[in-house]
């Protein structure tokens, strides 16, 4: 029984990891410029979940990888910007705020639904062990 404890526990840390990367990638939508202040346009990253465990038995999932997606920029048209090129565009984050809010969604009944399953788990142990008692 510990072992669906285990996967449901994994779970949430994968989706609470998840939750983070999607807020990072909402909080620099805007993000152009590194912590040194050089142009260097924020790239949109992604949590990459993969299954846990050893001896070819799953016991629950992980984040393999944080994924930095290269290319991940558009053209913003910005004449009077210092990197403008000669066109006036600068290159700026590709990150759809929609698209990130659903995953945060998702993301967000995923750690929920791993909860519940973690309280039934625990509930189905405490009726084991009074039956046993």
């Amino acid at each position: 029984m510990y072992g669906s404890l285990d996967i449901s526990t994994s779970g949430m840390i994968a989706q609470r990891t998840r939750m983070a990367v999607i807020a990072n990638n909402i909080a620099n939508v805007n993000t152009i410029e590194n912590s040194k202040g050089e142009y260097e346009p924020y790239l949109r990253r992604a949590a990459i979940l993969s299954a846990a465990g050893s001896n070819g038995q799953v016991k629950g999932v992980q984040i393999s990888d944080i994924e930095i997606q290269q290319g991940a920029l558009k053209p913003a048209w910005r004449p009077g910007h210092p990197n403008a090129d000669a066109d006036g565009n600068i290159m700026v984050p590709d990150i759809d705020t929609t698209s990130e809010w659903v995953n945060g969604l998702e993301a967000s009944r995923a750690y929920e639904a791993n909860v519940v399953a973690a309280e039934a788990t625990k509930s189905m142990m405490a009726q084991a062990l009074r039956l046993l008692a």
